[in-house]
C-alpha cells in the first residue's frame, strides 16, 4: 500500500520539476582558449667525458702539441656528434688539453661560455666575431668564446691564455663556424 501512495506522488514531483526547468532559461558560458607556452629555461649540458681512442677531425694533434709546448702520445674524443670533444693527454692518464665545441641552441651555447668563463673573467675576443672569456688558474686556462649557436671551449693545463686561444682560433677553422 505504501507503494502505490508513493508512485502517485513521484509523478506529481517529477512533472513539477520538469515544468520549473522549462521555464528557467540555462545560463550559456562562454569559454576561451588559453594557450600558454612555457619553454623550460636551458641548461648547460654536462661536461663531455673521452669514450674512445681517435683522431680529433677539426684540430691536428701536431698542431696541439706545438701551441701547448707539450708532446701529446694519446687522443680520446667524447661521444658528442657531429663535434666531439677532443682530449689531449700528455701521458697515460693526464689531459693536457680539452676542446668542447657547442652547435645548437644560442642561449644554451652562450650559458656554456658564461659557466667556462663566468663573470669577473678577462674578455676574449679572437677570432674575428666571436666574443666570451678567459680564466687562468694554478690548474691552467679556460679559453671560452661563443659566436650565434656555437660555443668552443679549450681547456689547458698551461697557464698562457695565449695558447689556449691560438688552439681555440685554430679549431674553429677547422669546424669551419
Amino acid at each position: 500500500m505504501k507503494r502505490a501512495l508513493l508512485l502517485p506522488l513521484l509523478g506529481v514531483l517529477a512533472a513539477c520539476g520538469s515544468q520549473t526547468a522549462q521555464n528557467v532559461p540555462v545560463p550559456t558560458t562562454q569559454t576561451q582558449q588559453v594557450t600558454t607556452t612555457t619553454s623550460a629555461a636551458p641548461t648547460v649540458p654536462p661536461a663531455p667525458q673521452p669514450a674512445s681512442d681517435g683522431t680529433c677531425p677539426y684540430l691536428a694533434t701536431g698542431f696541439v702539441a706545438e701551441a701547448n709546448g707539450q708532446r701529446v702520445p694519446k687522443v680520446k674524443l667524447s661521444t658528442d656528434q657531429p663535434h666531439p670533444a677532443c682530449f689531449f693527454y700528455a701521458n697515460a692518464t693526464e689531459i693536457q688539453l680539452t676542446v668542447r665545441v657547442y652547435v645548437g641552441d644560442e642561449r644554451v651555447a652562450k650559458l656554456i661560455v658564461n659557466d667556462a668563463a663566468p663573470d669577473g673573467s678577462q674578455p676574449a675576443t679572437a677570432p674575428t666575431g666571436w666574443t666570451g672569456g678567459y680564466v687562468s688558474n694554478d690548474t691552467g686556462v679556460v679559453y671560452a668564446v661563443g659566436k650565434g649557436e656555437a660555443a668552443v671551449v679549450v681547456t689547458s693545463n698551461q697557464k698562457q691564455s695565449i695558447k689556449a686561444r691560438r688552439i681555440a682560433e685554430e679549431a674553429i677553422k677547422g669546424l669551419q663556424l
